[in-house]
């Protein structure tokens, strides 16, 4: 129970000490539909405390506001009407002192009902909090990041910027072809889309030891590969043609020079670095361009424990589709995962932005295949 409590406590501090680099105008603003503001995170995690266990499982448990639920609620059809998405960077208020208040309401009434022996439910869900919490934290810095990126003067968030680079190998892992369990199967936590472990039969194959470098990718855009639809799935053309994409999120030419905006502002493109904020569609059109391919998310997982990873999220050429005997949750925890698995695919392993022990070779990621604002990159398989 310490544990948890600590737990509980070390995550919620963490998700504060995100935004102390912030100025009071950085808390609001909404740059994209995607890109949820600093403000509404720190509301959000704390909405999910309080309606699904401080409301269930509190005796006479006194709501701090009732509009929170409308505000503050994501997708859960299930607890009522929610403000639209896109609307999330026009709530100037509740301000933004409200909200540290709500923060520190919602912490004090749940390290007294964690210190008073609850039930395993409310042991289990507010595990289930802590890792909601986690997810937040590594979108309250992409979201940041992209807000920040339409700002003109490309303002630093701090020293720490999430790039990163390691020895480049140019190895293969080989790995045999066999029949292997997938899926998680240890008591640990883990999410509902986790479980379901089953067998797979795997082809032998071969999977990069090295993630791609932003010099790999400088050479597929020197190569016109933005422009030859030879490489591309048609949607991710078709994309490509409306969005006038033609070089990763973030990147500028700068009087002939590839620079990047990165959270310590404009930097000149490492060559050796990982590149990252690439989008599904660009790493399967760099594959092919390449004359590989993206690893299945199962062939990603057998290979996991001799790879090094966790430096980018990485898209794997897997469909996020429900495991065997998948079943969705009771109440609106069955709105957490499942009624997403369609139209998106599976990315695996962490980012440098991920919060600490938040991952595990069995997680599933997944964005649509035009998402770029995360730390993706691409990981070569063959």
């Amino acid at each position: 129970m310490e544990n948890l409590v600590q737990a509980y406590n070390t995550t919620r501090a963490h998700t504060q000490n995100l935004c102390k680099p912030l100025q009071i105008e950085d808390y609001t603003p909404q740059s994209a539909a995607f890109a949820s503001p600093p403000k509404w995170h720190l509301a959000h995690t704390t909405w999910f405390f309080e309606e699904l266990i401080l409301k269930k499982h509190v005796t006479n448990y006194k709501v701090f506001d009732p509009s929170y639920g409308f505000l503050f609620n994501s997708y859960y059809n299930s607890l009522g009407d929610r403000i639209q998405r896109g609307h999330r960077g026009l709530i100037t208020r509740p301000s933004v002192d409200e909200i540290y208040k709500y923060r520190e309401h919602i912490d004090r009434e749940m390290n007294v009902l964690l210190k008073n022996l609850p039930s395993h439910e409310v042991l289990a869900l507010t595990t289930l909090g802590i890792n909601h919490e986690q997810q937040h934290q590594e979108l309250l810095i992409t979201d940041l990041k992209f807000t920040f990126s339409h700002n003109p003067t490309y303002p630093k968030y701090k020293d720490t910027n999430y790039t990163c680079k390691a020895p480049k190998t140019n190895e293969w892992l080989e790995c045999t072809e066999g029949v292997f369990t997938v899926g998680h199967t240890t008591d640990d936590f883990c999410y509902d889309n986790e479980l379901g472990a089953h067998r797979v039969f795997l082809e032998p194959f071969k999977i990069a030891k090295d993630l791609v470098t932003n010099g790999e990718f400088i050479a597929f855009i020197e190569d016109n590969a933005y422009k030859n639809p030879k490489y591309w799935l048609d949607n991710g053309w078709q994309w490509l043609q409306n969005n006038q994409i033609s070089h990763p999120l973030y990147w500028k030419s700068i009087n002939g020079k590839w620079h990047q905006y990165t959270l310590s502002g404009l930097q000149p493109v490492d060559l050796e670095a990982i590149v990252t904020h690439i989008s599904y569609y660009e790493a399967s059109a760099y594959a092919f361009w390449a004359g590989y391919r993206l690893p299945t998310e199962f062939e990603w997982e057998i290979a996991a424990a001799q790879l090094d990873w966790g430096m980018a999220w990485e898209w794997t050429n897997s469909a996020y589709l429900p495991y065997p005997n998948f079943k969705i949750a009771e109440g609106p925890l069955g709105e957490y995962n499942g009624k997403f698995m369609n139209n998106l695919m599976v990315l695996r392993g962490a980012s440098k932005a991920t919060a600490a022990n938040h991952s595990r070779h069995t997680y599933r990621n997944f964005f649509s295949p035009e998402s770029q604002w995360q730390f993706s990159g691409i990981r070569l398989a063959k």
